[in-house]
């Protein structure tokens, strides 16, 4: 069976980064998908030609035997790919392309950038994939994400979240007759994967403990690798959700959420979404444009969570 191009393509980009990268995770970052992502990339390669393609060593990833004597031709592929990337960047002048992660892509960004269109209508986007404009080859204009700064040059902080657990206006009602002490006791807790990736992320252990309102089994309960998942199960009135404010400020606003307890019963994300932007993409327009008006969106919503924190 042949493999359909752009998979096969996709996944001898995942090769080539992780060669080039020397880890999964570094190649991952890159391409801002999970390193278990690219692994399937990578598997789904080896499983069509039958042997495997890396082996990881002292100094990191590295060929197998039977990949060594194409890995020159792969990387020279990609710098040309690059190349032809950068050429037709200046012909493709009204499109954005934008890799996000992408709870922040579906329920911060989306939600805003109609506003962008109705000022810009000639702007194109493609995000995460999907949009206006077809993906293309090479690095996106933009890219955001959740997390520690990575250390690359002109990456900015839009913002730290502050997170508050929320719930469907059915169960904020229920809970509310109920002793302070206890208000949680018995009620699921929705646990988010994406927020407790390491020590200086918030869940609901680290919240209980210093607010209270549940004795047992703080970190019981069902594990959601994305917020947009996390949200339907709070529709259907099963169980309470600790999560980032803005994101879900439009949610709040239009009822669909209920606060389930004090807005000052929240804690402040030390992880921040941040972005940045390749500097061969800010030389046009369009994109100038786009920077200046979503750092300026982040500003708005830093100053709406000054105002719901005091």
């Amino acid at each position: 069976m042949r493999m359909a191009a752009p998979t096969h393509l996709r996944a001898l980009q995942a090769v080539e980064l992780a060669i080039r990268k020397g880890s999964l995770k570094a190649a991952a970052a890159e391409l801002s998908i999970t390193p278990a992502a690219l692994g399937q990339r990578i598997r789904g390669l080896e499983d069509y030609l039958g042997y495997d393609l890396l082996v990881r060593g002292r100094l990191g990833i590295r060929p197998t035997t039977e990949l060594e004597n194409a890995t020159a031709h792969l990387h020279a592929a990609f710098r040309e790919l690059e190349t032809v990337s950068r050429i037709l960047d200046f012909q493709r002048v009204n499109e954005v392309h934008i890799t996000a992660d992408s709870d922040w892509a579906d329920l911060w960004l989306k939600p805003r950038l109609n506003r962008f269109k109705k000022d810009n209508p000639n702007t194109l986007f493609c995000i995460n994939g999907v949009g206006d404009v077809p993906l293309r080859l090479g690095e996106a204009d933009c890219e955001i994400w959740f997390g520690e700064d990575r250390g690359d040059d002109g990456a900015d902080v839009l913002f730290h979240d502050y997170f508050v657990p929320v719930g469907s206006p059915e169960n904020a009602r229920r809970i509310a007759e109920l002793p302070s002490e206890e208000m949680l006791e018995g009620f699921p807790l929705l646990h988010l994967n994406c927020y407790t990736r390491d020590v200086i992320d918030i869940g609901w252990i680290e919240w209980i403990r210093k607010f209270g309102h549940r004795k047992t089994a703080p970190g019981i309960g069902i594990r959601y690798q994305k917020v947009m998942q996390a949200l339907e199960a709070v529709y259907a009135n099963a169980g309470f959700l600790l999560c980032g404010i803005a994101l879900i400020k439009f949610q709040i606003d239009e009822g669909k959420l209920s606060l389930a307890f004090s807005i000052t019963e929240g804690l402040r994300s030390k992880n921040a979404y941040r972005i940045r932007f390749r500097p061969e993409g800010l030389r046009r327009g369009p994109v100038q444009q786009f920077h200046e008006w979503l750092l300026g969106e982040a500003s708005n919503t830093l100053s709406e969570l000054k105002d719901v924190t005091g």
